[in-house]
């Protein structure tokens, strides 16, 4: 792969030098082979970047200026994110995502067209999706293996990407063993999971990684987890909200995906302490939900207070976030760049 030497590279540069590369290196393999990457290409090309404007905004802070070391390393970052979302999309049985068809989507519908019956449709296209993640996994770990960071940066990175590995698996995995409803889950519990399954890879791990390649001490590495574990707590609490009451073609997905999957959300949570849950219960976790029930459901959680309750816990995280943005250990103008990204990803889940 071949990127530019360049001040002005940027991670969205590094990824479509790499995944065009991959999507060459393919062709010997078969159509479907090659098909499959160039799903993963248009998946991961597609998204907002936000975690590498993480990453590159805080090693410029920290006095960063190797930009092609750090747009590589955030180019990572978005191939780990793409990973979990086609994980995600399988998991969840989303077929579309942001009105075009995920990866297990696309496969399903192309057996579909050529024949194939339901059931064996979905399972190649869920084998798609799978095989799809563990590509951009794979090509994830091997971009911040051969990046140009000194050895001890480049282990640490590592390290960082194994402990996001391992805490967003642990926290899909409570995600989907609370929505078998089993036993109530409480509130500590649920904002736990989403501190696992969003925050560690979605903000700590980018803003920790952007610091280590700046040559940063334990104590910004310390300070800017904490950070970025309040911030990735608001943001899940809002795109939770936004899952019910957005709509499809702002979240990029259906508003009824995570109640006919039985998501175990704070606004869940909450709702079963009011009069709403008389009204949720019923239709939480069904497959057949529909829109007109959707709207039954927003109304009780406007009128029981849940969303409220949700909007306001997000926002004291966000209160808390910026207290820490302010931190002795922090650079100056850390606060003001934080206050820009919070405006820009609470509009994009607004």
């Amino acid at each position: 792969m071949h990127v530019v030497d360049s001040a002005r590279v940027t991670p969205r540069d590094v990824l479509t030098a790499y995944l065009d590369e991959q999507v060459e290196r393919a062709t010997p393999y078969g159509r479907d082979y090659h098909d499959l990457w160039t799903a993963i290409r248009e998946t991961t090309l597609g998204g907002k970047q936000l975690r590498p404007e993480l990453l590159m905004g805080t090693y410029r802070l920290l006095g960063g200026d190797d930009h092609p070391l750090a747009a590589t390393v955030g180019a990572a970052v978005e191939l780990l994110h793409a990973a979990f979302v086609l994980h995600d999309d399988v998991i969840d049985h989303d077929d579309t995502r942001r009105g075009r068809p995920t990866v297990n989507g696309r496969f399903t519908d192309s057996a579909l067209a050529a024949g194939s019956a339901v059931g064996r449709a979905d399972a190649l296209g869920a084998a798609a999706g799978i095989l799809a993640g563990d590509l951009a996994l794979g090509a994830a770990v091997r971009l911040v293996a051969t990046s140009d960071a000194a050895p001890h940066a480049r282990q640490t990175l590592l390290d960082l990407v194994d402990h996001a590995l391992f805490a967003t698996a642990a926290g899909e995995l409570a995600d989907v063993r609370y929505s078998l409803g089993e036993t109530p889950v409480d509130l500590a519990a649920v904002i736990t999971m989403e501190a696992l399954k969003t925050a560690v890879y979605s903000f700590e791990l980018p803003l920790q990684a952007g610091a280590v390649l700046a040559g940063a001490g334990p104590h910004v590495l310390e300070h800017l987890g904490r950070f970025g574990r309040k911030v990735g707590i608001a943001f899940q609490l809002l795109d939770d909200v936004q899952g019910v009451f957005g709509a499809s073609a702002d979240t990029g997905k259906s508003v009824l995906t995570d109640l006919r999957e039985g998501k175990h959300t704070p606004l869940v949570t909450h709702a079963r302490t009011t009069a709403a849950w008389a009204v949720l219960q019923p239709v939480l976790g069904d497959p057949e939900l529909t829109e007109a029930d959707v709207e039954d459901v927003r109304r009780a959680l406007e009128t029981s207070g849940s969303r409220a309750f949700v909007e306001d816990l997000a926002d004291d995280y966000l209160r808390a976030a910026r207290d820490l943005a302010r931190g002795p250990d922090l650079p100056e103008g850390f606060d003001t760049w934080f206050d820009s990204m919070t405006e820009a990803f609470v509009r994009r889940v607004a």
